[in-house]
Parts: structure tokens; sequence; C-alpha cells
């Protein structure tokens, strides 16, 4: 059976890696689905995931009419192979690492049994906040896993570690969870 990515995309200046994650994903075989959150959808359209995914995107709202009677997220849950959140934002962070679940990827996070993969992306000074660090070693010890985030260019223009990890390693962190 062919492996199914769910890739999550929060609102962060780089939800334009996904783009390259996903484009990388089909160069290896694995089939890849969306879910945009709504910060996300004010930095990019969803048009453009469909269109570089070929499957339909995923939207914030829980209670969207489906075109077929099904519940969504536990639909998501339960055909990923593995959910990968890049970027990942302290808001999502914070929220997993609470059981808050008020959107669609919270709430396919929560429901799913498949790896969750995390590549946060944000200001060096929110990465290295205490409350964060707090959420991030929560996870980790619940059994989530993390890949970056790394020094680099940030949204400002500053440079420092908040820069989400190269699409690369990320997928050969993904990979490996995969086996």
């Amino acid at each position: 059976m062919k492996k199914h990515i769910i890739v999550g995309v929060t609102g962060s200046v780089a939800c334009y890696k996904a783009l390259d994650i996903i484009r990388a994903l089909q160069r290896i075989g694995l089939s890849s689905e969306v879910i945009l959150t709504k910060e996300a959808e004010e930095f990019i359209r969803p048009i453009l995931f469909q269109s570089i995914s070929g499957n339909k995107v995923t939207r914030s709202d829980l209670f969207d009419r489906p075109e077929v009677w099904d519940i969504g997220h536990i639909s998501l849950a339960e055909t990923a192979s593995l959910i990968l959140v890049a970027p990942a934002t302290a808001n999502i962070i914070g929220k997993v690492a609470h059981g808050i679940c008020d959107d669609m990827l919270t709430c396919t996070i929560c429901a799913t049994k498949a790896p969750v993969l995390f590549a946060p992306a944000m200001n060096e000074n929110m990465y290295k906040n205490k409350i964060v660090q707090e959420n991030i070693q929560a996870l980790k010890k619940a059994g989530y896993h993390f890949t970056g985030p790394v020094k680099g260019r940030l949204a400002r223009g500053s440079e420092g570690i908040g820069h989400i990890q190269d699409v690369a390693t990320i997928i050969k962190e993904l990979r490996y969870l995969l086996t």
C-alpha cells in the first residue's frame, strides 16, 4: 500500500516551504494531502497546494459541508501513514501539547495513531521562550517527533534559530519514521 502523508501547514512566513516538501514527497513516490489552518490561508491560497499535490486541500473549518458524508478528521487520521506539520508555529505546538482540538489539523493530530513530525519555524525569541520549550519537551515525551529549527534568515531579516529545517533533512527524517 502506498504511504500517505498528511501535511499540516500553519500560519508562518515559511509556509511556502511546504510546496517544496510536497514536490519532494512526490519525487520519492509518496502521496500527500494538505490541511491548511486559517492562519496559513492568510499567507498562501489552497489552490496552489491542490495544484501541486493533485489532491483536494482540507481547510481548517471542522464544519465544512463535505461532498460525501464523512467525519473528516477521523478519515484523515486513519489514512495517514505520517502527519508532518511544516511549518509548525508556536501556536500549533502549544495547542497539541495541551490537547486543544479546535480545528481540522489539531483534531486530526489528536485522532491519529500515525507518527507526527513537527518542523518548527518561528522567531528566535519565540522558539527560545520557556513555555514553547516546555511544550516541545512535553510533546517529545509523549512520542511526537521534531526536526529543526535551524539557524538562518528569519521573517524580519534577522539571523537566528527558528528557520525551518531544510527540505532534504525533513524528508530524511520523515522516511526514517516511516520505516
